[in-house]
């Protein structure tokens, strides 16, 4: 058998120990970044790490490390305003952190959120539709009431003109009269 001797870094010219190894890497190195650094090879710096009895990261939990810890945590408040406020689902959340679902989901946890099911989800969008037709509907009455026509406020909207008066129905407005929109009548002449 050959005698084990600690190979040199290559910038360095000193002896690569286990315990070297195991400091770099708890203060955030990756293994990969060991082997560039120390010039062994991949299983020789883990076989090193584990003699030094440096318990392993997974890969998230080196990003998650590596992360400014107060960007982060911005980014766990907005997704939580995001997810209880504007009622975005996690996949709306993992779109907007750039990352997948269960990061986000991770994030939204990590900010004090709850995690909703779908039919909670379904139920708060449905309410903000509501309230967010109310709204419409409000707004479409007092521009009536002011002298607006429906077809002026359904062309002005982008909706049907039977869709305008189910708002304004919906909104307690006191209809006008129907005009009569034809070809003026001369009156009959009576004998």
């Amino acid at each position: 058998m050959n005698p084990q001797h600690s190979p040199t870094t290559p910038a360095q010219s000193q002896p690569v120990t286990p315990e070297a190894l195991r400091e770099r890497y708890e203060s955030g190195a990756t293994v990969d970044e060991l082997v560039t650094a120390s010039g062994l090879s991949y299983g020789t710096v883990l076989n090193r790490l584990h003699e030094a009895g440096t318990v392993m990261r997974t890969s998230w939990q080196t990003r998650r490390m590596r992360q400014d810890p107060q960007a982060r945590q911005r980014l766990a408040a907005r997704l939580r305003t995001l997810y209880e406020v504007h009622g975005a689902t996690l996949t709306e959340l993992a779109a907007a952190a750039g990352g997948t679902r269960r990061a986000a989901r991770h994030l939204l946890i990590e900010a004090g959120g709850t995690v909703r099911t779908t039919q909670q989800t379904l139920r708060m969008r449905a309410a903000a539709r509501a309230a967010e037709r109310h709204k419409l509907a409000l707004s479409l009455r007092a521009r009536y009431e002011a002298g607006a026509s429906v077809p002026d406020l359904a062309q002005e909207c982008n909706y049907s003109v039977a869709n305008v008066y189910r708002l304004l129905h919906q909104a307690g407005t006191h209809m006008r009269p129907k005009h009569n929109h034809g070809p003026a009548r001369t009156p009959r002449k009576r004998s």
